[in-house]
């Protein structure tokens, strides 16, 4: 059977079109993604809620992907591509009209995780569409280049976008702009797509609804339990032990089911593979290594004092080395190029991103002093996200289907939990350790406490305060420089402990090779894969 013909005749003959088209089309859903991911203080405003409640709300959007995208696979399988699109874009601009007018947090966590599964399924159908333009040679290759850069860069383009409109205007008509970006991807697909493709249809049953079911259990335990952990003390508060408990079962029987179906939601199968779970767990050191990133943008917010706007420059700094660094890994995956040399430069990148941001903490930088750090970190991403997915999930039977992918994407979920819990958790530690330590200088009898305490002093009273006003200012500002000191070592602390995590991973890639072919030779085993 023919391939199925999903363009139109005109969009066949014109493929510039085709690529700008979709990648409009992906952008709409993966805006509702990431539409605040970096200027979470205008829903928390908004709404009236806790930092903790916004990140929820954030985290859920993630578990609607998780969930749905083992079986929309299926759904590409059997609906007409237009006809689906058509009605999954509607879908999203009818919860985007919910955001609208809604001012109930947990109405919206709702929305956000139906979210979730809209751009889940407009991502899956670009992708599918992507590979189905491209000559099959470099339909990986280009189409990963285009749909991953845009999941890594959306943040960026959104929130230089989204900081304009609030910055003009109130937080909910950003949403109107997105309700007018979705009609123009609605009427994109109208115009690129064939309503008949010819394909062959699968039949949709043996759907593991039930997994679905606990793939939403887990994810949304998980996510609360990470989440309010650290602000309810974790298993001292009986919430988060539920939470925990729900968790814990959900995957045991969400495991259990799959190992008796003949369809399995996610197929246990890939747990074979040694190469697919080497490369899971490079994914997972890099996933949590990278997100130290997000403590340089609150260094800037919180101690700089820089406005929205610089932040998302800086950030757009890190999405460009990403774009460029990946087209150059890709360019490398299509010479043949060993992955385990993409490996070694991303880990580099990662581990010179660390050590450089280890010594460059001041009270006072300028923004170039912190552009080239953060390229760093960006080419770190370009020369290893794609090229681990790729490795880890080349190594996989095709009958495990997009059992790979889910996984990826899941630790990548997981990962992410575990790294914002555990910088706040490790905020939380050395910030009173710092503290305690600087207080110990804090007295009268420390020359260099008291010659800077006079100084403030003479400072406000010069300005014409009395006597107690100038003191009590000058404790105030003794305070605030504690304060920005206790947070400038504790992020230094963060970044030192990144950098042995990188460089010890970095190690083992470099001499694993070496010490399994010695450990064959040895003991005469079956040989294990390396990474190549």
């Amino acid at each position: 059977m023919n391939a199925p013909d999903f363009f139109k005749p005109w969009a066949k003959k014109r493929k510039g079109f085709i690529w700008i088209g979709l990648f409009l089309v992906l952008l709409s859903g993966i805006v509702q993604f990431g539409l605040y991911a970096l200027n979470q203080n205008y829903v928390v405003s908004h709404f009236g809620a806790q930092p903790e409640d916004v990140s929820l709300s954030l985290q859920l959007t993630y578990v609607g992907i998780l969930a749905i995208l083992p079986i929309q696979f299926r759904f590409l399988r059997y609906f007409e591509r237009r006809s689906y699109m058509l009605f999954i874009i509607i879908a999203g601009i009818l919860l985007s009209i919910a955001c609208l007018y809604t001012t109930d947090i947990f109405v919206f966590m709702g929305l956000r995780l139906m979210i979730g599964i809209v751009v889940a399924c407009i991502a899956g159908s670009v992708l599918t569409l992507y590979f189905a333009s491209l000559p099959p040679a470099k339909a990986t290759a280009i189409g990963s280049t285009i749909f991953y850069t845009t999941i890594l860069a959306n943040t960026v383009i959104i929130g230089i976008l989204s900081a304009w409109v609030t910055d003009n205007y109130d937080w909910p008509s950003i949403y109107k702009y997105l309700i007018a970006f979705q009609v123009l991807a609605l009427l994109i697909v109208l115009l690129l797509l064939n309503p008949g493709t010819g394909m062959k249809r699968y039949p949709l049953y043996q759907i593991d609804w039930f997994g679905f079911v606990a793939m939403l259990s887990t994810g949304i335990s998980l996510a609360y339990a990470f989440i309010y952990g650290p602000k309810y003390y974790w298993f001292t508060d009986s919430r988060i032990v539920l939470s925990v408990f729900i968790a814990t079962m959900s995957i045991g029987i969400l495991y259990y089911r799959q190992t008796t179906l003949k369809r399995p939601y996610l197929d246990p199968a890939v747990f074979k593979s040694k190469q697919f779970i080497t490369g899971l767990l490079i994914l997972v050191v890099y996933f949590g290594a990278k997100d130290s990133i997000n403590l340089i943008y609150g260094y800037c917010a919180t101690v700089l004092r820089w406005d929205t706007y610089k932040i998302m420059w800086l950030a757009a700094f890190n999405f460009s080395a990403i774009l460029i660094c990946t087209i150059i890994a890709l360019l490398m995956l299509s010479r043949k190029v060993p992955f385990r040399v993409m490996f070694i430069l991303g880990l580099t990148s990662l581990a010179i991103y660390h050590s450089w941001m280890y010594i460059t903490f001041t009270p006072d930088i300028a923004f170039f002093d912190l552009a080239w750090p953060v390229f760093f970190q960006g080419a770190a991403s370009g020369f290893l996200f794609v090229p681990v997915v790729i490795y880890a999930v080349s190594g996989l039977p095709a009958s495990t289907g997009f059992t790979g992918i889910s996984l990826a994407a899941i630790s990548r979920f997981i990962t992410g939990l575990n790294s914002a819990a555990g910088f706040y958790t490790l905020q939380l530690y050395f910030n009173q350790f710092n503290r305690e330590k600087f207080l110990r200088h804090v007295t009268n009898v420390d020359d260099n406490f008291s010659q800077r305490f006079n100084q403030f002093v003479q400072l406000f009273r010069s300005k014409g305060f009395s006597a107690d006003q100038a003191n009590a200012l000058a404790n105030t500002n003794i305070n605030r420089a504690l304060i920005v000191q206790s947070q400038l070592m504790t992020n230094m602390y963060v970044f030192k402990l990144m950098f042995i995590v990188s460089v010890t991973l970095l190690l083992l890639i470099i001499i694993g090779p070496f010490f399994n072919k010695a450990f064959r030779a040895l003991f005469n085993v079956k040989k294990v894969p390396a990474l190549k």
